[in-house]
């Protein structure tokens, strides 16, 4: 794994063979790669190690959310998995005790962190979601010092969400942002984006990337190229 590369390439596919070859085109040019709910639902266990074999570090995105001793289980299921991700999340909204719980299952075999707001969601859908704020930055700042609070390694959040909580928390307190986009490249279903090099000098410490890298002709190159960028 290249040194200090906060990219990491989120594999949303459904396909085994399609994921690993992503994986070993990609591997010289990234520090992680991303396994979600697409894949993992698809695939389980098994998939999630065939794709780990290729030797890239593994953020394994399930975003767990339920009530505290039911998220601790799934999480002591899922160090199971060999090799173990690095990081993996659950979802800040379910509240101090199931973090606690959350972190008190995992300890400190693998960087737990929680999710804030999703990048999907724009002030105006979490008003209509029943939040007490208009501003997705101010919500997305009180779940991740709910975070911290409860002892986890850091947040998932869009990198407008980043100046705030980097004022607010330690520069140890590790940020997953995704919502990456380049410059002229449609968004999609994301709200709240910005471009790889906005994100890592707003103070990202890892770029989650998806269609950017797995859409383009070379993935290998898309991937080289952005990690030139931030130079």
């Amino acid at each position: 794994m290249p040194q200090n590369n906060p990219i990491c390439v989120a594999l949303d596919t459904p396909d085994v063979a399609k994921a690993r070859a992503l994986a070993r085109a990609v591997k010289s040019h990234v520090g992680m790669l991303k396994i979600g709910l697409e894949f993992f639902y698809a695939n389980g266990a098994a998939g999630y190690e065939a794709v780990a074999a290729e030797g890239v570090p593994i953020f394994l995105d399930l975003k767990l959310h339920d009530i505290p001793n039911t998220v601790a289980q799934g999480l002591t299921s899922l160090l199971k998995l060999s090799p173990a991700p690095v990081i993996t999340n659950i979802h800040a909204g379910g509240g101090l005790d199931m973090m606690k719980a959350a972190k008190d299952a995992v300890g400190d075999k693998v960087k737990l962190i929680a999710v804030t707001i999703l990048t999907s969601l724009s002030d105006e859908n979490i008003w209509a979601a029943g939040f007490d704020t208009r501003k997705t930055d101010e919500h997305a700042l009180n779940l991740a010092k709910l975070t911290h609070q409860a002892g986890l390694d850091g947040v998932v959040c869009s990198p407008l969400d980043l100046a705030a909580i980097r004022k607010e928390l330690p520069r140890d307190f590790l940020t997953v942002v995704p919502g990456i986009r380049l410059a002229d490249a449609a968004t999609h279903d994301q709200k709240r984006v910005a471009t790889p090099k906005a994100a890592v000098e707003a103070g990202a410490n890892v770029l989650v990337i998806g269609r950017a890298i797995t859409g383009a002709t070379d993935p290998a190159k898309a991937a080289a190229d952005i990690f030139a960028s931030l130079k």
